[in-house]
Parts: C-alpha cells; structure tokens; sequence
C-alpha cells in the first residue's frame, strides 16, 4: 500500500478530512492523493500558492511573516497550514514551502531547505527538511518534499 493510499484508507475510517497548500511542490501532493480511489470522500482539495500575494491573499500567511522570516521559513509554513484548515473547514492540512532548485532565492536560503507544516485539531507540527541532490534537483527535490509532507500525514493518522 503506497503512503497516499493509506493516507485516504485512514482519513475514511476515522471520518476526517484534508486540504493541501503546496508551493514549491506545485501541487505534487494533491496529485498524488487524487491518485488514489476514494479520495474525492476525504480529500477537500488543495492551494498552490507559488507567489507570496497568494500565501497572504488565500490562506491568510500575515505580510509581516513574509516580510520577517521569507516565505520559506516555519512560521510561513505553519500560516499556510493553518489558513489552508480553516479556509477549506477540513479536519486537517498539509502544507510545504521550499527551495526546489536548481537555484537559491533572493534570500540565499540553501537548495533544497523545505518546511512542511500539518494543521490538525492538535495544533500545528512543523518539519525542516534539507535535501542534497546533485542530480535532477529540482525533481527530485519536489518529490522528495512531496513524499516528507504525505509521510507526515500518515503518521499523524496511524497515533
């Protein structure tokens, strides 16, 4: 059984629901729960919010985060989240900001530094992530991150 499969067989028995708000994953985890049969029951859907107007506008990520900590940091992460959650009033939300690569940001935050944040009735859990491909890395720094987020997932629900 694949992360994502398990994922939807877990949301359904426990009667929950998730939203995803991707920005360097570009939508990858979303892709990949809507893979899976069944998950239109437990899957409300996903934001991918690529651009820091976005972040704010949609899911409620405060300009003075961005301003303060980037729109790869923790605390975005955490904002994306939790907007994501009450946006779309699902039972839980995933959401992943990041440096994909080949090349930094303007911050000169490190290829591969990815936040992964789950949303949950719990509170918030944020993860760092630090990826070192020197091969297709932006591939593979975007499904890497996209498998961390669902992994993520998965663990909260298998407690």
């Amino acid at each position: 059984m694949t992360p994502e499969e398990e994922i939807v067989q877990k949301l359904t028995e426990k009667g929950l629901t998730l939203t995803t708000a991707e920005s360097c994953t570009g939508g990858l985890v979303a892709k990949r729960l809507t893979d899976v049969s069944g998950a239109s029951a437990v899957f409300h859907g996903g934001a991918v919010t690529y651009s820091n107007r976005l972040k704010s506008e949609w899911l409620g990520v405060k300009e003075e985060t961005l301003r303060q900590f980037g729109a790869v940091s923790a605390q975005t992460a955490r904002e994306m989240a939790e907007g994501a959650r009450k946006f779309a009033k699902s039972d839980l939300a995933v959401a992943i900001t990041g440096i994909a690569g080949p090349n930094s940001d303007d911050t000169n935050k490190p290829v591969g530094l990815v936040y992964i944040a789950l949303a949950s009735e719990d509170g918030v859990t944020v993860e760092k992530h630090e990826n070192h491909f020197t091969e297709n890395v932006r591939e593979n720094n975007r499904t890497a991150s996209a498998s961390d987020a669902l992994e993520l997932v998965r663990r909260y629900l298998c407690k």
